[in-house]
């Protein structure tokens, strides 16, 4: 039998059980239903005494006897306890269901084994419910060491599908198909790394003999499905530097070194610097650059963008930088204009707003080369759009992009434009190298000088006259505020009411003419929304009630407060992001969260992680272990990572082992044409025929 079988092939499974498991699980073939891994084990291998036992979830096996039963009445009804002891100690059973049956069955000073989870309540353990035999019962039967429970939908269980079930399909599988099981690694990698063998890890994930076996499976099957992820993105980097030619800037010339040394209104930081290095490399280097920049809020990676875009120019190129919003273009915009206001350098803006007789300008100054560099929105991708000769392209935040959209910059010229993407949403470095790994990635990991680290506390909701009071302190100082409520899409009324409830308050508590508030959100109309921002921009007001839509963007060196409602219903990252929106001046900014005092777990991390650190990529790491990557990347990249076994938020040690073995191999054989390579070729080429996806991660 073929593993590529459709699993109708297997002993036991009918066109019905098939269509099920297809429609709940997406298991079509064998070889799918051979790597559907259990989530967890019922392991009866192992006997605790009750001294032993610890405050964790698994499930425990414990021999002794019952030494005396009472009924406990409660509110409703009575529960039955009895007391299990062995040698070492007591625990408590329970039962809130059919006492008297069960009271009836229990044979007091008999020995037991049970079995079950254990609930603990002021360090004190009681199983509820548990599994039960006498040790007589249990010695007569033949035992399966460590069973495992597969992932399951209530379709499944109505359906008669239930855990014994997929056990018993994969005990046919395997016996099956057993013998067909090909080695998917070379010999080399499984003595390096001292794996298990491709059958034996499988056998041992579905049917494991002990937890150390379980554990070498485990381990195989990670490393592997890391390690081909790891193949993929290399071979692509590997591609792209050998066979995509990009321009090549030769020269540093008149532009750069003019604004570098009469405009350049700082000093650029040695992160600054290192990043630019890393970009001049690329574009000199006569291969495509593909690069990802990342660096918090504030850090300068827009002068690290303006640097490289005339290094281009230099060489009688044009540059582009697209933005996901119309505020965002804008303030990029105003910001280059003003940094080049001194140079003959031609800027222009193009949004969906622009005007016709604006685009047709733009379009011409394109054309002819006339217009250096254009800062615009998704209108940039627009086919009327056309470049003399596009030299390189900066997309900001680019996870807003779609892949379409960023191919069609591709499509502006015979060669590739270099693409030097840009976030100010940090990555963890195991998803940087998961996700991104096909692109180089520089980091700007320091702020620039004079920089003032912006103080963030928690406060509860009684506390809000307190936080006004702060408020209009600061105000008086001549300094402006932000107060952010949450939006979340399905309940876009009830925050539009929270919304408009927070503006009425703080109108009652801020009453004119002595304060001036702004107010913008989702649902205004664009013109009111950019007259709104303008005031406050401007310093005609000066509290900002909004929405997360200022959550990219806007810049108001003078805003110093930055006070989140509801702070418990934000992700990290968002919370992050709103932060970034203070601190741009000299002044010492703060950051107030508020919340409800009704905090769950994660909630409570969020907001403590908030307050201790203001490190992007400190917090993007918290982010991903309370998230889970899928979320993080955001829909149109989570299947990039849709994992059968591994984790990359837990497994970093096997990812790193995998991306440096995956290095070696390449560095040693790129076409992977050595025989002791021939397994590698072959899943390497299935992959690629199966897997459309791959090739448009970047």
């Amino acid at each position: 039998m073929n593993l590529n079988h459709p699993v109708t092939y297997i002993k036991g499974v009918s066109v019905a059980r098939a269509e099920l498991l297809y429609t709940e699980l997406g298991i079509k073939t064998c070889n799918d239903l051979l790597h559907l891994f259990p989530f967890r084990y019922i392991d009866k291998t192992q006997f605790y005494t009750i001294n032993q036992l610890q405050q964790n979830s698994s499930e425990v096996q414990i021999v002794g006897k019952i030494t005396g039963v009472k009924e406990v009445k409660q509110k409703r009804g009575s529960r039955l306890v009895a007391t299990f002891a062995d040698a070492t100690g007591s625990i408590d059973l329970v039962w809130f269901k059919g006492a008297k049956w069960i009271k009836d069955s229990l044979k007091i000073d008999t020995p037991y084994v049970i079995y079950g989870k254990l609930n603990w309540y002021n360090n004190t353990a009681n199983m509820p419910h548990p599994e039960m035999e006498t040790v007589k019962e249990y010695k007569s039967k033949l035992q399966m060491a460590m069973q495992p429970v597969y992932p399951s939908t209530e379709k499944l269980s109505n359906k008669g599908i239930s855990n014994k079930v997929m056990r018993s399909m994969l005990q046919n599988l395997l016996q099956q198909v057993f013998s067909n099981i090909e080695e998917t690694l070379p010999n080399s990698l499984l003595n390096e790394h001292q794996l298990l063998g491709k059958r034996d890890s499988l056998l041992n994930i579905h049917f494991p003999k002990n937890q150390e076996l379980l554990a070498k499976a485990q381990y195989r099957l990670k490393f592997e499905e890391l390690f081909f992820i790891q193949m993929q993105l290399l071979q692509k980097k590997l591609i792209r530097k050998s066979k995509i030619k990009g321009y090549v800037f030769e020269q540093v010339g008149e532009e750069f070194n003019n604004f570098y040394k009469n405009h350049l209104p700082f000093d650029l930081t040695s992160a600054q610097k290192r990043v630019l290095k890393e970009i001049r490399k690329d574009i000199g280097s006569g291969a495509h650059m593909n690069r990802l920049l990342q660096g918090d809020v504030g850090s300068g990676k827009t002068i690290v963008a303006l640097l490289s875009m005339l290094i281009a120019i230099d060489n009688g190129y044009q540059a582009t930088i697209m933005a996901p919003t119309e505020i965002l273009a804008t303030q990029h915009y105003n910001g280059i204009v003003e940094l080049l206001a001194e140079t003959d350098i031609k800027v222009d803006l193009l949004t969906g707003s622009s005007k016709t007789k604006k685009r047709r300008e733009i379009h011409a100054g394109l054309e002819d080369g006339t217009l250096h560099i254009l800062i615009g929105t998704h209108a940039i991708l627009e086919d009327k759009v056309k470049f003399k000769n596009l030299g390189i392209s900066i997309i900001d935040e680019q996870h807003r992009f779609g892949v379409a959209q960023r191919s069609k910059m591709w499509q502006k010229n015979e060669l590739p434009p270099h693409v030097l993407v840009m976030t100010a949403t940090p990555i963890p470095r195991t998803l940087a190298m998961s996700v991104y790994g096909d692109l180089d990635i520089s980091v700007i990991d320091e702020l620039p000088p004079g920089r003032k680290e912006i103080k963030t506390v928690h406060r509860y909701d009684s506390n809000r006259l307190g936080v006004f009071k702060f408020l209009k302190d600061e105000i008086a100082k001549g300094r402006q505020a932000y107060v952010v409520y949450p939006l979340i899409q399905e309940s876009e009324a009830m925050d539009y009411k929270d919304l408009m409830d927070g503006y009425e308050s703080i109108v009652r508590d801020f009453p004119a003419p002595e304060y001036q508030i702004s107010i913008v959100h989702g649902k205004m109309k664009p013109a009111d929304k950019d007259y709104e921002m303008n005031r406050f921009v401007k310093g005609e007001t000066q509290i900002m009630v909004a929405t997360t839509v200022i959550e990219v963007g806007v810049n108001v060196p003078n805003a110093s407060v930055m006070v989140i409602e509801s702070a418990e219903r934000f992700g990290l990252s968002q919370l992050h992001q709103l932060r970034g929106r203070v601190g741009r001046g000299a002044e010492q900014s703060y950051c107030i969260l508020l919340s409800s005092y009704k905090l769950s777990s994660d909630g409570k991390t969020r907001l403590q992680t908030m307050v201790e650190t203001t490190d992007g990529f400190k917090i993007a790491e918290v982010d991903l272990k309370l998230r889970g990557p899928g979320n993080i990347m955001g829909t149109q990249q989570s299947g990039v990572l849709n994992l059968k076994i591994a984790d990359v938020v837990k497994d970093t040690s096997i990812l790193y082992a995998a991306r440096q073995t995956a290095i070696n191999v390449l560095q040693d054989d790129p076409a992977l044409s050595k025989s002791e390579n021939a397994s590698l070729l072959k899943v390497f080429t299935q992959i690629q025929k199966t897997s459309g996806l791959w090739s448009n991660i970047s």
